[in-house]
């Protein structure tokens, strides 16, 4: 019985270390602080821009794709970035944020359909944004805890990798690029 209470544990720790530190979410702003070029929004998230993308499910398979028009504009410090989206399954949906650039690199956001307010960081060629959304009802429904993480590459174009959980479990994953259209 003592065996197998301490492999339970080990297991347990071994999970919990895999998450938190050798998965996605383990990535800190400040672990691409020198990277380059540098990510500003006012520069990458302005104009035209062209995003393709895939989303996966749970079980790690794609379950969609999408092709999204993208317009950024900025006034000063705050800006909106208008998407409208076309999924593979016919799908379509319109979404506006509206970004608020703060100070030591950092920015908020707001859009119809989150809970509040994202809160975004920017460090070197990296931004990051954690929110949480509220999908339609026709795709349940559900609240998601997302942290998104855009790379910017030397050409201009920005990669862009998604989680969404929900109770601390991954249910979906996106992966896009956004380039100037």
């Amino acid at each position: 019985m003592k065996i197998l209470t301490v492999c339970l544990l080990i297991l347990i720790v071994a999970m919990i270390a895999k998450t938190y530190i050798f998965s996605f979410r383990s990535q800190a702003a400040n672990d691409y602080a020198g990277t380059g070029p540098q990510f500003d929004l006012k520069t990458h998230l302005s104009g035209e821009i062209l995003s393709e993308g895939l989303i996966f499910g749970p079980n790690g398979k794609m379950t969609n794709s999408f092709v999204a028009k993208m317009i950024g504009e900025w006034d000063g410090d705050t800006g909106t970035l208008s998407e409208e989206f076309t999924y593979s399954n016919g799908r379509t949906q319109s979404r506006k944020w509206f970004l608020t650039l703060g100070p030591d690199n950092t920015f908020t956001a707001t859009a119809d359909d989150l809970v509040g307010e994202a809160q975004g960081v920017i460090s070197g060629a990296t931004v990051q944004l954690k929110y949480e959304i509220i999908l339609p009802q026709d795709a349940g429904g559900h609240t998601l805890q997302a942290t998104d993480w855009m790379y910017l590459t030397s050409n201009g174009t920005i990669m862009n990798k998604s989680e969404m959980r929900k109770f601390g479990l991954k249910v979906a994953e996106l992966v896009a690029t956004m380039r100037r259209n």
